[in-house]
């Protein structure tokens, strides 16, 4: 994140979930085959099957380990998107713009800090986004010429977990080892508000860190 003369910064990566919307965020050091192929291990994450795997168009997942990798929850699907298309990425693009910017910021963090980053965003930033930070799904409608609309309504605002939990037939999609009740017991373990507090506190302790580090060796 954030390169500074010269030097790149951490590289963050996030995986999201199209129909609920599940976030995990991870860092590696470097864009690389060798550093990014364990950040699709966030599939495994999921609470729920995964039927589909869509990356952008980079080498680091369009290769033959990622593919074994996939192959492991038996993802069936695996597509990428088109060069000079970033609609074909929108939902994640969104999320990187108003979630992991918002919780990261745009400053210089050095790669040393990769395992620093990835944890916080494991330990803390994921399950907030997941059980606590709520988002907004459009319901579909056809109007009177026939043309579709979508709108967000106040019921349409659930974080993912609720939204899992929603689905029709929602336990049928949980992978093996899952259970809503596991699920129930990680959401109400903390109530929002002290989610996002603990969150805050995290973050800070990561940044002062890092900012003491920078400025240490200034």
């Amino acid at each position: 994140m954030g390169d500074r003369d010269g030097r790149k910064g951490v590289c963050v990566v996030n995986v999201v979930d199209e129909v609920t919307q599940y976030e995990h965020v991870g860092a590696a050091p470097a864009i690389s085959e060798r550093f990014m192929v364990p950040i699709p291990e966030a599939l495994l994450l999921f609470p729920f099957d995964v039927l589909g795997f869509h990356a952008d168009n980079g080498s680091e997942y369009v290769n033959r380990r990622v593919a074994a990798l996939l192959n492991k929850p038996h993802v069936g699907e695996f597509t990428k998107s088109r060069p000079r298309h970033s609609n074909d990425n929108a939902l994640v693009e969104g999320k990187n713009a108003h979630v992991v910017r918002k919780h990261l910021g745009h400053d210089h963090i050095p790669v040393r800090f990769a395992g620093d980053v990835d944890r916080f965003a494991r330990e803390h930033l994921s399950p907030f986004l997941n059980f606590h930070r709520p988002c907004l799904f459009a319901t579909e409608r056809v109007d009177a010429k026939g043309k579709v609309r979508r709108t967000c309504r106040r019921e349409d605002v659930l974080t993912p977990f609720e939204k899992l939990k929603s689905l029709p037939d929602a336990a049928g999609f949980l992978r093996v080892g899952a259970s809503f009740d596991a699920l129930d017991r990680a959401a109400a373990a903390q109530t929002d508000m002290r989610a996002a507090k603990s969150l805050h506190r995290a973050r800070d302790e990561l940044f002062r860190k890092v900012h003491g580090a920078v400025a240490a060796a200034a």
